[in-house]
Protein backbone atom coordinates (compact mmCIF):
# COMPACT_ATOMS: atom_id res chain seq x y z
CA UNK A 1 0.00 0.00 0.00
CA UNK A 2 1.46 3.34 -1.03
CA UNK A 3 0.77 6.23 1.28
CA UNK A 4 -1.89 8.78 0.40
CA UNK A 5 -1.17 11.76 2.66
CA UNK A 6 -4.90 12.40 3.12
CA UNK A 7 -5.05 9.21 5.22
CA UNK A 8 -2.81 10.87 7.82
CA UNK A 9 -5.45 13.45 8.81
CA UNK A 10 -6.62 11.68 11.98
CA UNK A 11 -4.02 9.13 12.95
CA UNK A 12 -5.14 6.92 15.85
CA UNK A 13 -2.46 5.32 18.06
CA UNK A 14 -3.75 2.51 20.26
CA UNK A 15 -3.23 2.10 23.98
CA UNK A 16 -4.83 -0.70 25.99
CA UNK A 17 -4.65 1.29 29.24
CA UNK A 18 -8.27 2.45 28.94
CA UNK A 19 -9.92 -0.75 27.74
CA UNK A 20 -11.64 -1.71 31.01
CA UNK A 21 -12.36 -5.19 29.72
CA UNK A 22 -13.34 -4.13 26.19
CA UNK A 23 -11.67 -5.56 23.08
CA UNK A 24 -9.08 -3.27 21.52
CA UNK A 25 -10.39 -4.02 18.03
CA UNK A 26 -13.86 -2.81 19.11
CA UNK A 27 -12.46 0.49 20.39
CA UNK A 28 -10.50 0.91 17.15
CA UNK A 29 -13.71 0.34 15.21
CA UNK A 30 -15.43 3.11 17.19
CA UNK A 31 -12.58 5.47 16.29
CA UNK A 32 -12.87 4.50 12.61
CA UNK A 33 -16.64 4.97 12.65
CA UNK A 34 -16.02 8.48 13.95
CA UNK A 35 -13.62 9.28 11.14
CA UNK A 36 -10.10 8.13 12.09
CA UNK A 37 -8.11 7.74 8.87
CA UNK A 38 -5.02 5.76 9.95
CA UNK A 39 -4.25 3.29 12.76
CA UNK A 40 -1.00 2.46 14.53
CA UNK A 41 -0.99 -0.53 16.87
CA UNK A 42 1.29 0.30 19.78
CA UNK A 43 2.17 -2.40 22.29
CA UNK A 44 5.18 -1.39 24.36
CA UNK A 45 5.06 -4.23 26.87
CA UNK A 46 3.31 -7.12 25.09
CA UNK A 47 5.10 -10.34 24.23
CA UNK A 48 5.27 -11.43 20.59
CA UNK A 49 2.21 -13.70 20.69
CA UNK A 50 -0.02 -11.16 22.43
CA UNK A 51 1.13 -8.42 20.05
CA UNK A 52 0.50 -10.64 17.04
CA UNK A 53 -2.97 -11.60 18.27
CA UNK A 54 -3.92 -7.95 18.75
CA UNK A 55 -2.43 -7.14 15.34
CA UNK A 56 -4.56 -9.74 13.57
CA UNK A 57 -7.76 -8.45 15.16
CA UNK A 58 -7.02 -4.77 14.56
CA UNK A 59 -5.88 -5.44 10.99
CA UNK A 60 -9.27 -7.01 10.20
CA UNK A 61 -11.11 -3.93 11.42
CA UNK A 62 -8.83 -1.58 9.44
CA UNK A 63 -9.30 -3.70 6.34
CA UNK A 64 -13.08 -3.48 6.74
CA UNK A 65 -12.88 0.33 6.63
CA UNK A 66 -10.06 0.56 4.07
CA UNK A 67 -7.76 2.38 6.49
CA UNK A 68 -3.95 1.96 6.59
CA UNK A 69 -2.70 -0.13 9.50
CA UNK A 70 0.88 0.05 10.80
CA UNK A 71 2.75 -1.54 13.69
CA UNK A 72 4.76 0.49 16.18
CA UNK A 73 8.44 -0.55 16.30
CA UNK A 74 8.07 -4.32 15.92
CA UNK A 75 9.23 -5.36 12.44
CA UNK A 76 8.70 -9.07 13.19
CA UNK A 77 5.03 -8.57 14.06
CA UNK A 78 4.55 -6.31 11.03
CA UNK A 79 5.96 -9.02 8.76
CA UNK A 80 4.04 -11.84 10.46
CA UNK A 81 0.67 -10.09 10.14
CA UNK A 82 1.46 -8.46 6.77
CA UNK A 83 0.65 -5.00 8.11
CA UNK A 84 0.64 -2.01 5.75
CA UNK A 85 3.84 -0.82 7.39
CA UNK A 86 5.64 0.23 10.56
CA UNK A 87 6.36 3.32 12.58
CA UNK A 88 9.79 3.46 14.22
CA UNK A 89 11.55 5.79 16.62
CA UNK A 90 14.93 7.39 16.07
CA UNK A 91 16.69 4.77 18.15
CA UNK A 92 14.75 1.71 16.99
CA UNK A 93 16.09 1.23 13.51
CA UNK A 94 17.21 3.40 10.65
CA UNK A 95 14.53 3.86 8.01
CA UNK A 96 16.91 2.45 5.40
CA UNK A 97 17.28 -0.91 7.06
CA UNK A 98 13.54 -1.05 7.81
CA UNK A 99 12.87 -0.49 4.10
CA UNK A 100 15.21 -3.35 3.20
CA UNK A 101 13.32 -5.72 5.49
CA UNK A 102 9.79 -4.66 4.58
CA UNK A 103 10.14 -4.05 0.86
CA UNK A 104 9.25 -1.14 -1.40
CA UNK A 105 5.47 -1.26 -1.07
CA UNK A 106 5.14 -0.85 2.71
CA UNK A 107 4.55 2.39 4.61
CA UNK A 108 7.34 3.56 6.91
CA UNK A 109 6.94 6.34 9.44
CA UNK A 110 9.73 7.72 11.63
CA UNK A 111 9.55 9.80 14.82
CA UNK A 112 11.55 13.02 14.56
CA UNK A 113 12.12 16.20 16.53
CA UNK A 114 14.36 18.29 14.26
CA UNK A 115 14.70 19.22 10.59
CA UNK A 116 17.95 17.24 10.47
CA UNK A 117 16.26 14.07 11.74
CA UNK A 118 13.34 14.58 9.36
CA UNK A 119 15.64 15.06 6.36
CA UNK A 120 17.59 11.94 7.29
CA UNK A 121 14.38 9.91 7.62
CA UNK A 122 13.25 11.15 4.19
CA UNK A 123 16.63 10.33 2.66
CA UNK A 124 16.51 6.79 4.06
CA UNK A 125 13.11 5.98 2.65
CA UNK A 126 10.50 7.12 5.17
CA UNK A 127 7.04 7.84 3.75
CA UNK A 128 6.10 10.29 6.51
CA UNK A 129 7.45 11.62 9.79
CA UNK A 130 5.80 11.99 13.19
CA UNK A 131 6.92 15.17 14.94
CA UNK A 132 6.67 15.78 18.67
CA UNK A 133 5.96 15.86 21.43
CA UNK A 134 4.02 19.05 20.74
CA UNK A 135 2.38 19.45 24.16
CA UNK A 136 3.42 18.30 27.61
CA UNK A 137 -0.02 19.04 28.99
CA UNK A 138 -3.39 19.16 27.32
CA UNK A 139 -3.43 22.96 27.26
CA UNK A 140 0.07 24.42 26.87
CA UNK A 141 2.42 24.59 23.90
CA UNK A 142 5.42 25.75 25.94
CA UNK A 143 7.92 23.37 27.52
CA UNK A 144 7.32 20.79 24.83
CA UNK A 145 9.95 18.83 22.86
CA UNK A 146 9.15 20.69 19.64
CA UNK A 147 8.07 24.32 19.32
CA UNK A 148 5.43 25.67 16.94
CA UNK A 149 8.23 27.21 14.85
CA UNK A 150 10.19 23.95 14.92
CA UNK A 151 7.20 22.06 13.58
CA UNK A 152 6.71 24.67 10.86
CA UNK A 153 10.39 24.36 9.86
CA UNK A 154 10.08 20.61 9.47
CA UNK A 155 6.90 20.95 7.41
CA UNK A 156 8.57 23.35 4.98
CA UNK A 157 11.96 21.61 5.07
CA UNK A 158 10.96 18.17 3.79
CA UNK A 159 8.90 16.79 0.91
CA UNK A 160 7.16 13.92 2.72
CA UNK A 161 4.05 14.37 4.90
CA UNK A 162 4.24 15.46 8.55
CA UNK A 163 2.06 14.29 11.43
CA UNK A 164 2.15 16.16 14.75
CA UNK A 165 2.06 14.01 17.89
CA UNK A 166 2.22 14.33 21.65
CA UNK A 167 -0.38 15.61 24.09
CA UNK A 168 -2.75 16.74 21.34
CA UNK A 169 -6.37 17.07 22.43
CA UNK A 170 -9.58 18.74 21.32
CA UNK A 171 -8.62 21.67 23.57
CA UNK A 172 -5.27 22.45 21.94
CA UNK A 173 -5.30 21.02 18.42
CA UNK A 174 -6.27 24.38 16.89
CA UNK A 175 -2.96 25.82 18.12
CA UNK A 176 -1.32 23.74 15.36
CA UNK A 177 -3.16 25.67 12.65
CA UNK A 178 -0.81 27.27 10.14
CA UNK A 179 2.11 24.91 10.70
CA UNK A 180 1.60 22.98 7.47
CA UNK A 181 0.95 19.57 9.06
CA UNK A 182 -0.87 16.84 7.16
CA UNK A 183 -2.55 15.47 10.28
CA UNK A 184 -2.24 14.66 13.96
CA UNK A 185 -1.58 11.43 15.81
CA UNK A 186 -3.60 11.01 18.98
CA UNK A 187 -3.80 8.41 21.72
CA UNK A 188 -5.78 9.42 24.82
CA UNK A 189 -7.78 12.08 22.94
CA UNK A 190 -9.62 9.14 21.38
CA UNK A 191 -9.06 6.03 23.44
CA UNK A 192 -9.48 7.60 26.90
CA UNK A 193 -12.71 9.31 25.83
CA UNK A 194 -16.05 8.20 27.26
CA UNK A 195 -17.45 8.16 23.72
CA UNK A 196 -14.64 7.22 21.31
CA UNK A 197 -16.74 7.64 18.16
CA UNK A 198 -17.86 11.13 19.19
CA UNK A 199 -14.31 12.15 20.17
CA UNK A 200 -13.13 10.97 16.77
CA UNK A 201 -15.86 12.91 14.96
CA UNK A 202 -15.08 16.11 16.87
CA UNK A 203 -11.34 15.84 16.31
CA UNK A 204 -11.78 15.19 12.59
CA UNK A 205 -14.12 18.18 12.30
CA UNK A 206 -11.43 20.45 13.74
CA UNK A 207 -8.65 18.91 11.63
CA UNK A 208 -10.50 19.47 8.37
CA UNK A 209 -10.30 23.22 9.10
CA UNK A 210 -6.66 23.14 10.28
CA UNK A 211 -5.12 20.98 7.54
CA UNK A 212 -5.16 22.79 4.23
Amino acid sequence: MKLDKKTLLLYAVTDRTWLNGRRLADDVEKALLGGATFVQLREKDADFDTFLEQAKEVKEVCKKYGVPFVINDNIEVALAVDADGVHVGQSDMEAGSVRERLGADKIIGVSTRTVEEALLAQERGADYVGVGAMFNTSTKLDASDVSFEGLKEICTGIDIPVVAIGGISLNNVEELSGTGIDGVAVVSALFAAQDIKKASEEMREKLVKIVK
